[in-house]
C-alpha cells in the first residue's frame, strides 16, 4: 500500500511543480485560460504558492502522515475549486483534468490514512 502512496505522491508532486512553473512563466496560454476562468491576476501568485505547498506537503507526508493528509485535503479543495471555475464558464473540456486531479487528491487521502 505504501508503494502505491509513494507513486501517486511523486506523480502528483511533479505535476503540481510543472503547473506552478507554467503559471509563474505566465505564458499566453495560461494567461488566457486564467482570464477566461475569471481568475484575477493578483490571485495567480497565491495559486502558484498553493501548488508548491501542496507538493511539499504530500512529499513530507510520506514521513509524517498527518501532514500528508492535511496537504491532500488542501489539494482536494484546490482542484474541486478548479472544477467549479471551469464549469462556471461552461468549460467542460478544461474541467476534465481538474476532476482527475481531484480524484487523485482524494486517493492520496485514502492511501495515506490506510498506511498510518
Amino acid at each position: 500500500m505504501f508503494v502505491s502512496l509513494a507513486v501517486v505522491t511523486v506523480f502528483m508532486s511533479a505535476l503540481l511543480l510543472v503547473s506552478a512553473g507554467a503559471k509563474s512563466l505566465r505564458t499566453r496560454h495560461i494567461t488566457e485560460q486564467m482570464s477566461t476562468l475569471g481568475v484575477p491576476q493578483g490571485m495567480v501568485a497565491f495559486l502558484i504558492g498553493a501548488q508548491i505547498a501542496g507538493a511539499a506537503g504530500v512529499i513530507a507526508g510520506l514521513w509524517w502522515g498527518p501532514v500528508g493528509i492535511a496537504a491532500a485535503v488542501g489539494l482536494t479543495l484546490y482542484f474541486a475549486g478548479a472544477v467549479a471555475f471551469h464549469l462556471r464558464v461552461g468549460d467542460r473540456k478544461g474541467a476534465s483534468p481538474a476532476v482527475v486531479l481531484t480524484v487523485a487528491s482524494v486517493a492520496l487521502i485514502v492511501l495515506r490514512a490506510a498506511t498510518l
